[in-house]
């Protein structure tokens, strides 16, 4: 006799479906302080809603709501930090990811509020930006570009190289990352223009100005040439189409000597059985907010052979993008 089979379960289809429940959520605890209220010990309801100026009504529910998510702790009303709002959403630990929430719901939410359109014109939503809101956009991207870079320095070893070429990138975070884990590494900065200032403003602040050097280049066109032993290409492909990802890869394998390694750093959409959930959102995140493109990684690795690279190895990055490490034959 067979057995009756279990009832498939509407669990993953309700939270998905409420996911927006917890987003806003967060955002809002982040906006009123609730866990920078939470870093010197646990709090009770009252005293969460003292600190952070919200009634104890709301307080409960966000400290309720974020419990539930697992980023506090609950043991006799008392609430605390799990040890990764610790680490990321009080401001005093690794990397505060506050700029980060509050671009998500400034900028993104209200983008994401026009996906229907964009789903039925495969076009991207309007982008109203004054100062203020363009000011928000760049904390935001530039604090996710630091998470990016902190994963990166983590999960790479940066130490056998001395040579950097990064190419085109949106953060001196990655470079600046990799020369603090190799004191014997140099970098070259081939950037836009327009990034010139604010990369001179970060390798002063990280004490690095004498180990990095910057030539200015549009990155479509750049050609930096040299026997680069390591070339970064982070953040790049999504912004630039087919023909111009070609090039820019042609070009970074001009720049580098036989054996040289390339870390190309970007969302990428897999041929796997399950596909990794961040970048296929990231492939909607990007369409809406500016057209921008979340490419097949089978497409970038055609485009990196094509260039005179041979793919190695792919990292997955916690709360990142992938990495494609290649090497230059």
């Amino acid at each position: 006799m067979t057995a009756p089979s279990t009832p498939a379960s509407p669990d993953r289809i309700v939270d998905i479906a409420t996911g927006y429940m917890g987003a806003k959520q967060l955002f809002a605890a982040a906006r009123v302080g609730l866990f920078r209220a939470l870093a010197e010990g646990e709090r009770d309801v009252a005293e969460l809603a003292s600190a952070t100026g919200v009634s104890e009504r709301m307080a409960r529910i966000l400290a309720d709501a974020m419990n539930g998510l697992g980023l506090l702790e609950r043991r006799a009303g008392r609430y605390s930090l799990a040890p990764d709002a610790a680490a990321h959403l009080t401001g005093e630990g690794d990397l505060d990811l506050h700029p980060f929430l509050a671009f998500l719901n400034e900028i993104s939410y209200g983008h994401w509020l026009q996906f229907d359109t964009t789903v039925d014109t495969t076009k991207p939503g309007e982008l109203a930006m004054d100062e203020e809101r363009w000011k928000s956009f760049m904390a935001g991207v530039m604090r996710y570009n630091a998470l990016h870079a902190a994963m990166l320095a983590r999960s790479f070893d940066f130490g056998p190289y001395r040579d950097l070429l990064d190419l085109g990138g949106l953060s001196p975070a990655f470079a600046i990352g990799a020369l603090q884990a190799n004191p014997e590494l140099s970098a070259r900065f081939v950037f836009d223009p327009q990034s010139s200032e604010a990369i001179a403003e970060a390798l002063a602040a990280a004490g690095l100005t004498d180990r990095a050097r910057i030539d200015p280049a549009a990155t479509a066109e750049a050609d930096p040439g040299g026997e680069h032993d390591l070339v970064m290409v982070n953040h790049v492909i999504h912004r630039f189409t087919a023909e111009q990802n070609r090039a820019i890869l042609a070009n970074a394998r001009a720049a580098a000597r036989a054996g040289a390694t390339l870390l190309l750093l970007d969302f990428l959409l897999d041929d796997d059985d399950r596909q990794r959930p961040i970048d296929a959102l990231h492939a909607g995140e990007y369409l809406v907010i500016d057209g921008t493109v979340v490419y097949p990684e089978s497409e970038v690795t055609a485009w990196l052979t094509a260039a005179g690279w041979r793919q190695r190895e792919v990292l997955a990055l916690p709360g990142s993008p992938r990495v494609i490490v290649a090497e230059a034959v």
